[in-house]
């Protein structure tokens, strides 16, 4: 609690408002950013709380004030390929977040992630830095030679829309990360055999194709996000990973399957039957049997580059009952 009221002190300085209700509602947007940093959707109420209190800062200014909150929430802020830069204030002051393209830039993509665990980690994503930073050879050369290249190929990949480069650089950094947390002492394991195994399965579907179809990224966690290079290659990949991890017979399709559901369709999809009547994927060998990991995956969420946090004069399109406040 110590941590959310100099976060909010912060906050309030910042913002130059010095009332009550300011406080109480950064309060309630930084105590759910603290305590819930990577899910971004949770900004939705840091926002509101600004344009309700009407803050004119601009969007540089208050992603250092969601940085406070965490590293997710300054990158929410906007929509479509955001960059985070580092900073040179000790401070963090000018730790912050700007867009690099909307999402129109590049619409072609489509985002499956498979959530492969929603528990808490053992390590915190801020515990485990700070072990890494303290113990780590590689993080040092991974810091200084490696990222600041990357993050400039990166740049130009998303510019150009060369998804080549793009996903043989996303992998390969998240890889490396986690190579870093392996190197942690004491280690750090974030991902588990449901991660590796997906990182196979993919590697084995790009090669087989001779270009990437597909990159994939791990955060502190188990959990992949998988990025098609368009829709039929979205649908393809379901497919594989409802194969190799399909759900147990008497999971409902629709709560295994979040997001836009309408790719089942593209997928041939409609219940539990033609989810076990998949074939193995044509880069699977014939002559080695194919395992499939039932239940190892909880679900998966369909989705693509989105914008940022947007307010609604729309009160039919808002989740909560403006009456009470309570989810519709």
């Amino acid at each position: 609690m110590l941590r959310i009221r100099k976060r909010v002190s912060k906050s309030r300085k910042r913002i130059g408002r010095n009332c009550i209700c300011t406080l109480l509602l950064i309060t309630i947007s930084l105590l759910l950013l603290v305590w819930l940093p990577r899910l971004p959707v949770l900004l939705a109420l840091f926002f509101p709380s600004l344009k309700l209190m009407n803050v004119k800062e601009d969007q540089g200014k208050l992603s250092a004030i969601a940085r406070q909150g965490s590293g997710s929430a300054c990158r929410s802020l906007y929509g479509g390929f955001v960059k985070w830069i580092m900073g040179k204030d000790e401070k963090g002051s000018d730790s912050i977040a700007v867009q690099l393209a909307d999402e129109k830039h590049w619409d072609d993509l489509v985002i499956v992630i498979a959530v492969v665990s929603s528990r808490q980690k053992e390590t915190s994503s801020t515990t485990g830095m700070r072990d890494t930073v303290e113990t780590s050879m590689l993080i040092q050369h991974r810091a200084q030679e490696v990222v600041p290249k990357r993050i400039t190929q990166m740049e130009e990949a998303i510019k150009n829309r060369d998804f080549p480069s793009f996903a043989h650089l996303a992998c390969a950094d998240s890889n490396q990360f986690h190579a870093v947390c392996l190197d942690t002492c004491p280690p750090i394991f974030y991902m588990n055999d449901t991660s590796h195994r997906i990182i196979s399965y993919v590697e084995k579907w790009n090669r087989s194709e001779g270009t990437p179809q597909v990159a994939y990224t791990f955060d502190a966690g188990p959990n992949a996000v998988l990025i098609a290079r368009n829709r039929k290659v979205a649908a393809l990949l379901l497919q594989r990973l409802l194969f190799h991890f399909p759900p147990h017979s008497d999971t409902d399709l629709n709560s295994y399957v979040l997001g836009d559901k309408s790719i089942l369709q593209d997928v041939g999809v409609q219940d539990m039957k033609d989810v076990e009547a998949l074939p193995p994927p044509p880069e699977m060998k014939d002559n080695i049997p194919t395992q499939k990991y039932k239940g190892d995956v909880s679900y998966f969420i369909c989705t693509r580059p989105g914008k940022g946090p947007v307010l609604l004069s729309d009160e039919s399109q808002a989740l909560l009952n403006p009456e009470n406040g309570l989810p519709k």
